[in-house]
C-alpha cells in the first residue's frame, strides 16, 4: 500500500507540473503603469525578477502595460515575455476592447488572468469574465486603506476604493495579499472566505542585497529611500535629525521633493537628496550607511525595508501594523513613533550602541533569508496557481456533469 501511495502522490505531482507548463500567466500593469515608468524609476529590475523565475514553470508569460510602442523595446531585457501595449494611446474601456479583439494570447488555451495592483483590476475582470478565464487579484497594499488615509472615510475616492475592491475580491477566483494585516482587512470589510485569499510576501533578491564591506566613511549616515509623498513622514524625519551628528540621505523622488529640500535647509539639517537611483545601485548605497529608516505613517508591506534588512542594516520603522509585522523590536529592528521627538530618540538609542546594530543587522540578513527569498515566494506564487487551475478543472467537469445528466438521451 505504500509503494502504491507513494506512485500516487509522484503521479499527481506531475501532473500538476504539466498542467503548469500549459499555463499562461498574464499581467496586468497598474493602471496608466508602464515598463518604461518601471525603468525611469529604476524599479524594472526588481519588478520583473519574479516573473524570470517563474517562466521555466509555466508555458507563457504576458505583460499587458499602458505604454505605448516605447515599451516592445524592453523586449531584449525581457527574453520570452510577450509585451502588449497601448498602441493606441486609448482610454482604459476602449484599450480593454482592442486587447479582446486582437490579442490572441488572452483567450486561448489554459490562461490566468492577475493583476499587479488594485488599480488596474477592471480591465482583467473584464475580460476574465468576457473569455471566462480565471482572475487573481493582487494586492500589494490596501487601495481603501490608503485612499481613507488620504481623503477621508466619506471622500469619494475612499468609496470608489471600496466599490472596485468589492467588486474585484468576490468576483476573482483568487486573492493574493503581501501581509497578514492586509488579509484580515479584506475579510472584515469585504466578507470575503479566508481559504480565498493567500498571503505572499513581498520577495528580496537576496543575492543581490546582501552585506557587502565598502569603503568605511567617516560619520554617522541613516538613510531613507523611497517615493517623496506625504504618507512617508519625511518632514517630521528632517526635523528630528536635524541636531543629531549624521548625515541623513534621501534616496528617491515625488511631488515633495522641493519642500522637503526647503524644509531641511531652513532648520539646518544634514540632509542630501540622490533622487532616483537604480535598483541596482541601492545594495551599494545601503551598505555605506550606518542604519536605515522609514518613519511612514502607513504602509502596505515596504519593499525598501525589506532590502536594507537583507543588507544586513539595522533597521528602524515606525510603529504601524504592516511594519510590526516585519519588525520584532530589539530582535531584528526598531520601532518608533512618527513624531520628531520619538524617531530621534530612536535613532539616538540605535546609533549610540555598537553592539546593538550588529545584532540588529545579522538578525534582520537572516528574517530575510528564511522568509522572503524568489525561490520562497516561486513556491507560494505556483501553489496559488496550481489552486486555481485545481477549482477552474474541477468547475469545468462538475459543469460538464451536469450538462449530460440534463440532456436527453438520443441513442
Amino acid at each position: 500500500m505504500e509503494g502504491k501511495t507513494t506512485l500516487s502522490e509522484t503521479t499527481k505531482e506531475r501532473a500538476e507540473r504539466v498542467s503548469l507548463k500549459q499555463v499562461r500567466l498574464v499581467l496586468f500593469f497598474t493602471e496608466n503603469m508602464s515598463i518604461l515608468s518601471w525603468d525611469k524609476s529604476g524599479l524594472l529590475d526588481r519588478e520583473v525578477a519574479i516573473y524570470r523565475a517563474l517562466q521555466p514553470h509555466l508555458g507563457g508569460i504576458t505583460f499587458v502595460t499602458y505604454g505605448d510602442k516605447r515599451d516592445l523595446a524592453f523586449s531584449t531585457r525581457l527574453p520570452g515575455i510577450e509585451i502588449l501595449y497601448n498602441y493606441w494611446r486609448l482610454s482604459p474601456t476602449w484599450y480593454g476592447r482592442w486587447l479582446a479583439l486582437t490579442a490572441q494570447s488572452l483567450r486561448r488555451g489554459q490562461v490566468i488572468y492577475k493583476s499587479n495592483q488594485m488599480r488596474g483590476s477592471e480591465l482583467p475582470l473584464w475580460l476574465s469574465r468576457l473569455f471566462s478565464k480565471p482572475f487573481l487579484s493582487r494586492c500589494g497594499f490596501s487601495f481603501s486603506f490608503t485612499m481613507r488615509k488620504r481623503e477621508g472615510e466619506k471622500a469619494e475616492s475612499t468609496q470608489k476604493a471600496l466599490a472596485l475592491e468589492k467588486k474585484a475580491y468576490s468576483r476573482a477566483s483568487h486573492i493574493v495579499v503581501t501581509t497578514p494585516q492586509i488579509k484580515s482587512l479584506v475579510i472584515e470589510e469585504h466578507a470575503i472566505d479566508a481559504e480565498k485569499i493567500s498571503v505572499i510576501p513581498n520577495y528580496v533578491d537576496t543575492e543581490l542585497f546582501c552585506p557587502k564591506p565598502v569603503t568605511p566613511t567617516p560619520g554617522n549616515r541613516l538613510i531613507f529611500i523611497g517615493r517623496l509623498e506625504s504618507e512617508k513622514n519625511l518632514f517630521n524625519l528632517i526635523e528630528a535629525v536635524k541636531c543629531l551628528n549624521l548625515e541623513l540621505r534621501i534616496v528617491g523622488d515625488g511631488n515633495l521633493r522641493e519642500k522637503l529640500e526647503h524644509h531641511a535647509k531652513e532648520l539646518g539639517s544634514n540632509v542630501r537628496f540622490l533622487g532616483v537611483k537604480p535598483h541596482v545601485e541601492l545594495p551599494k548605497l545601503l551598505n555605506a550607511s550606518t542604519a536605515f529608516i522609514l518613519p511612514s505613517l502607513y504602509e502596505g508591506h515596504p519593499k525598501t525595508l525589506l532590502e536594507a534588512m537583507s543588507c544586513g542594516l539595522p533597521c528602524i520603522g515606525s510603529d504601524i501594523p504592516s511594519i510590526r509585522g516585519v519588525i520584532e523590536p530589539g530582535k531584528n529592528g526598531l520601532l518608533c513613533g512618527i513624531r520628531p521627538e520619538e524617531i530621534r530618540k530612536m535613532v539616538e538609542v540605535l546609533f549610540n550602541d555598537t553592539a546593538l546594530q550588529a545584532k540588529l543587522g545579522q538578525s534582520a540578513r537572516q528574517y530575510s533569508l528564511n522568509n522572503l527569498t524568489i525561490d520562497k515566494t516561486v513556491e507560494r506564487e505556483l501553489a496559488v496557481l496550481r489552486k486555481i487551475i485545481h477549482r477552474s478543472s474541477r468547475a469545468a467537469t462538475t459543469l460538464s456533469s451536469s450538462t449530460d445528466r440534463s440532456s436527453p438521451d438520443i441513442s
